[in-house]
């Protein structure tokens, strides 16, 4: 950027004075006392109603004549106060100046100049470390990138120019003016009209193919003066010849042309070029830059002073051709209170200067154009934060970048306070890069740590040691920084742990919230639970009363009944019952109630059946008129009798392991229907194992349940509940603990148990809660008790009156229950080991639950069997059902019954049923129950023992099953005689014919007996449809016959898996029959199974069970008939050949 032109005075307008408008030069050093007509002068330029321009216009030409008086009266210092003038006209002048100053802001709108710092309370008295002497109030000024073509310098005339004597003559005037400007012959040169100082021309801006320019941050200096606006050329003031003559630089300094105006000059034909000039002597050479630095007055920055010579310009364009000397800046330093002179030229010269072309070579370049020069390299050191201010890099730099030299400065102050502040101990400037940040900074915006990095040479090497752990703690102010680093950090601390504290407050409050809100939740809903089934439960009481009371009545008359064979074990137990849907569906006899002609059924079904099933069961159903007159054409449809209903439920609740009566509850649709099937009709309900649930569905459907309360269920069909309630029916049992919880309490009581029943040799240990043999593991101690020897020894010593005291046992309990805990560990074996692989989880289940431990029998022939009864809402006792077990899943778990029991004297089994029913009436049960016994001859003394193993307050199985072979038979179970009776039809005298008066012969009553069971599997079912197997099973001989009442029929649950079915055979004597039900098995694996895939199936373990019912045995050969020998022999070796 080209250094700025002097400051010229603002011109007066025409006619503003004679003296002022003849002489428009202000001399340099003119001081002049200032009288009171001045300041009346200034004061009422200030006037709002005096014509624009004349008030400054008249107190200027004031000021010139009392300058010229105090010119004249310097030698009487007697007659005025000189000094007070003086002041006195500083001040006027000063006021002045500001008020023209405030008065064209206000007027134009923008900001011209930069305000004044000549008050004194404002000043700084230190001068800025490098840099141009502009005073301690330095301002940042940026000026336009407008581009500077210089003017060649030219004397008063070109024959000057070429003469080297009249240039060398004129440059020793102009600095020796420069070096004394208050000489009187001094100001006389000045006053020449034909002494001009020529400056760079400003012309419009043009586009640099070099370089792009930048803008460049300088410092501030004095406002220029200027007119009023009313004087601009949008003014109504005219444009007189006089104004115009002068030039467009007087024009645009007295604001008649826009300083925005775009000037186009004509390009010459002839381009001038720039002239060579001569060394100056050695007493005159002297930087221009030095002197344009020099002559700021260091008080004052509102007037800045140029010099008026060509030896400045002269200089200036020596320097920008590579000459760096320089002129002492301190020799020409002036005090502002001694002279401020303003240099101007001209107007016409100003406006022939104009006219020079463009292409004429630029005086002074820029600093990042001068900094391009390869040959020049400037760069220095900083040794510890400190720059020498006397390198030849740091010189060579401040000389080429005088214009810009404050944002330079401003870059290093910067860069030598990181290196100060993080203890570097050397590092090298790049004055090219300084340059070109300092170049493109803003004073307002801040410096970073990377702006301030670029400019350092070694910057890998500088940002190693900056990034060095604690470096900062090392450089200047290190410890005040490492004092506040500690501070902040241990309030940060103190803050964070406080947050955090207060936080875990927060966190807790809401915790405690959260869990108040939802205890107070759980208690609502508790409390409404509470209410809601205390009331189904008195509900279930009242329609239990109002269901006695008319019993009678309902059992013989139009009803409906609700069966819902749920499962309602508690949570535990249903998640391992193995397709708990499925087990629930065993019980499809029950549909055959309808075989009472007022009874209608309507089957609550836990899955869905498809088209299939249901004709199946249909037809099965129609069989009734066919089975009574045993024609097969007499089928009838009794669709409308019976209803299989599916709850929506069921897939709503996959994982929940939900019994079918929570699964209907949950179902509106299905309540819905079923209160529109029951409408105006007596019904109720008959369930499976007791549920809560069961309650809530008898409330939302008003029907009464013909079974037990839950918690009455709950008491009495856990295996310690049977127990008790068999203590008190007085029925035998065998010995045993009830109520184990612990494991001391169990190893205490078995010990006790093997000490006071030595004969028996297997223990069995059944949990409470769990159902079919589940629960139930089994050791055989005796066979393990390495001290039973001992102990017998010890029994012999003490006569049995002695040895049934306390006292005599103590040595044998003691070694037994040292040894039973590894014993038993070893040596349990559970019934279900899916379920429990080990001791140790059966353990855990079986003292959760509790659980007893009772003996097993003394005999190896051992039969189970099972009663079912009922016990009516007017208390009456009636035994429906009873059956000797089949095991096909091992001795300890039930598989199907043969039909009537056979095993126990039906006098003895009715005795002890009706005892336990009359307790369990007495407690409050209702509905049906089934009682589980088991028989056998004892070792000692030979008599058949009987005992009560198991109480189940549930509709069976068995009973189920004994419902469909009364239903296809249409006979007549009597279980106190143990007879299974059925009506053959009666048959037509052929050859005699009916005589008059005598009644037709009654139909034939012939025993049946029947073999059936419901946990059949085979996993090769599954490969073959139903309607298929039922087309083999009858190419095979495999059906029921209805005449004879006698055959298979098969029960179907599900369609989707298909391992599973139940199957009843009926036949004329129990070994036909076990002999009829094996072969079908064996027919039925025949036809599914491949010789290389045999399928996971129980029919080989029921073949082998129906083989030792059978008698096969050499004592069942010699206590039977004749004729039994031989069916066992045939079935022996049937199952030789073929099993």
């Amino acid at each position: 950027m080209a250094p700025a032109a002097p400051l010229p005075a603002p011109p007066l307008p025409p006619g503003a004075g004679g003296e002022a408008a003849s002489e428009r030069v202000v001399r340099s050093g003119a001081r002049v006392p200032l009288l009171r007509a001045g300041a009346v002068a200034m004061a009422g330029a200030a006037q709002p109603g005096r014509e624009a321009g004349a008030g400054p216009a008249q107190v200027k030409d004031n000021l010139h004549k009392l300058k010229v008086t105090n010119m004249n009266l310097k030698g009487n210092a007697e007659a005025v106060d000189i000094i007070n003038l003086e002041t006195a006209s500083e001040r006027a002048e000063l006021g002045l100046r500001k008020h023209a100053e405030n008065y064209l802001n206000a007027v134009d709108r923008q900001v011209l100049t930069i305000s004044s710092a000549d008050n004194k309370e404002v000043r700084s008295k230190e001068p800025p470390k490098w840099g141009l002497h502009f005073g301690a109030s330095q301002k940042q000024l940026i000026l336009p990138r407008v581009p500077v073509e210089p003017v060649s310098v030219q004397a008063c005339s070109k024959s000057a120019l070429r003469s080297s004597q009249s240039s060398q003559h004129q440059l020793e005037m102009d600095v020796k003016i420069m070096l004394d400007p208050e000489d009187i012959n001094n100001k006389a040169v000045l006053k020449q009209q034909n002494y001009e100082t020529r400056l760079p021309l400003i012309t419009k801006k043009k586009s640099a193919p070099m370089c792009s320019q930048k803008t460049v941050k300088g410092h501030t200096v004095s406002n220029l003066w200027g007119l009023p606006a009313s004087l601009h050329m949008d003014s109504s003031l005219p444009l007189v010849e006089e104004d115009i003559t002068k030039g467009i630089l007087s024009l645009t300094e007295q604001r008649l042309i826009p300083p925005a105006a775009k000037i186009t000059l004509q390009t010459p034909p002839v381009v001038s070029k720039a002239t060579p000039s001569h060394e100056f002597h050695s007493q005159h050479k002297k930087s221009a830059v030095g002197e344009f630095s020099s002559r700021v007055d260091p008080e004052n920055t509102d007037t800045i002073t140029f010099p008026s010579s060509k030896e400045a310009i002269y200089a200036m364009y020596s320097l920008s051709k590579g000459n760096t000397a320089s002129l002492p800046s301190s020799s020409l330093m002036v005090s502002a209170r001694k002279s401020k002179p303003v240099w101007t030229y001209p107007a016409q010269q100003l406006d022939s200067e104009l006219q020079i072309p463009s292409q004429t070579q630029p005086l002074q370049t820029s600093p990042s154009q001068s900094l391009q020069d390869p040959g020049f390299d400037c760069d220095f050191a900083v040794h510890h934060g400190t720059i020498d201010q006397k390198a030849p890099g740091f010189l060579a730099l401040k000389e080429r970048c005088c214009l810009s030299w404050g944002s330079i400065a401003f870059v290093l102050e910067h860069t030598e306070k990181l290196l100060k502040d993080y203890a570097v101990p050397l590092a090298t400037i790049n004055c090219k890069k300084l340059v070109e940040i300092a170049s493109g900074f803003e004073r307002n915006e801040n410096l970073t740590k990377s702006d301030i990095l670029s400019v350092i040479k070694d910057q890998l090497t500088v940002e190693k040691i900056l990034n060095r752990p604690g470096q900062r703690y090392r450089g200047q102010g290190g410890t005040e920084v490492a004092a506040t680093k500690i501070q902040a950090t241990w309030r940060c601390y103190r803050a964070r742990r406080a947050y955090v504290r207060l936080r875990e407050q927060q966190w807790a409050s809401g915790v405690i919230s959260a869990s108040w809100l939802l205890r107070n939740q759980m208690a609502r809903v508790k409390k409404t639970l509470k209410e809601s089934r205390q009331r189904h439960l008195e509900n279930f009481y009242t329609r239990a009363k109002h269901l006695a009371a008319n019993w009678n009545r309902i059992r013989t008359s139009r009803r409906t009944i609700i069966h819902i064979p749920s499962l309602g074990y508690s949570q535990c137990i249903r998640e391992h019952i193995p397709d708990l849907a499925l087990q629930q569906n065993m019980q499809m006899g029950r549909l055959c109630d309808i075989r009472d002609a007022n009874v209608d059924v309507i089957y609550i079904c836990p899955l869905h059946l498809s088209e299939e099933l249901l004709r199946y069961y249909n037809k099965l159903l129609g069989l009734q008129a066919a089975v009574r007159s045993g024609n097969p054409e007499d089928m009838g449809d009794l669709q409308d009798r019976f209803k299989i209903l599916t709850p929506e439920a069921i897939n709503s609740f996959p994982k929940q392991h939900m019994c079918l009566a929570t699964q209907l509850k949950y179902s509106p649709k299905t309540i819905k229907r079923i209160k529109i099937l029951i409408q105006g009709r007596d019904a109720y309900i008959i369930g499976g194992v007791p549920h809560k649930d069961d309650l809530a569905v008898a409330d939302m459907l008003n029907v009464p349940i013909l079974g037990s309360g839950p918690e009455v269920a709950q008491l009495c069909r856990t295996k310690s509940g049977s127990k008790q309630i068999f203590a008190s029916a007085c029925v035998p049992t065998p010995p045993g603990e009830l109520d184990i919880y612990s494991k001391e309490q169990m190893i205490s009581a078995l010990s006790q148990l093997i000490v006071d029943n030595m004969e028996v040799r297997r223990w069995l240990f059944k949990v409470n809660e769990e159902c079919g043999g589940n629960g139930t593991a089994y050791c055989d101690v005796i066979s393990h008790l390495k001290c039973y020897h001992w102990v017998q020894k010890e029994r012999q010593r003490y006569s049995p009156e002695t040895w049934s005291k306390k006292w005599a046992h103590e040595p044998a309990l003691v070694k037994i229950s040292q040894e039973l805990p590894g014993l038993l560990a070893q040596h349990v074996q559970p019934v279900n080991e899916k379920r429990f692989p080990t001791w140790e989880k059966f353990l855990q289940t079986f003292l959760s639950q509790g659980g007893v431990i009772e003996a097993f029998p003394l005999s190896e022939n051992v039969m189970n069997l099972t009663v079912d009864m009922l016990i009516e809402p007017t208390g009456k006792i009636k035994i429906v059902s009873s059956g000797d077990q089949l095991h096909a899943d091992g001795p300890l778990r039930s598989s199907g019954t043969t039909i009537p029991q056979r095993s126990v004297e039906p006098a003895v089994l009715n005795s002890l049923c009706l005892k336990i029913g009359e307790t369990c009436r007495s407690k409050g049960v209702l509905g049906y129950f089934s009682v589980d016994f088991v028989t056998f001859i004892h070792p000692q003394t030979m008599e058949q023992q009987v005992w009560a193993t198991d109480l189940d307050l549930c509709y069976s199985d068995q009973l189920a099953l004994t419902q469909l072979m009364l239903y296809v038979t249409d006979g007549n179970l009597d279980c106190h005689t143990g007879c299974f009776e059925v009506s053959l039809g009666s048959k037509k005298m052929q050859s005699q014919p009916v005589q008059h008066g005598e009644t037709a012969m009654p139909s034939p009553i012939s025993n049946r007996c029947a073999v059936a069971s419901s946990q059949l599997r085979h996993s090769s079912l599954s490969v073959i449809y139903y309607n298929v197997l039922l087309q083999m099973c009858k190419a095979r001989g495999v059906g029921f016959d209805l005449q004879e009442k006698q055959g298979t029929i098969f029960i179907l649950y599900e369609d989707q898996k298909r391992y599973r079915l139940g199957m009843i055979t009926i036949g004329e004597d129990l070994q036909g029959v076990l002999m009829t039900f094996a072969r079908n098995l064996f027919i039925i694996h025949q036809e599914i199974s491949a010789p290389n895939m045999q399928g996971e199936t129980n029919f080989k373990m029921a073949i082998r069970d129906i083989k030792a019912i059978l008698g096969i045995t050499a004592e069942n050969k010699l206590k039977g008939k004749e004729e039994q020998p031989s069916k066992a022999d045939a079935l022996e070796e049937w199952l030789t050949e073929n099993i």
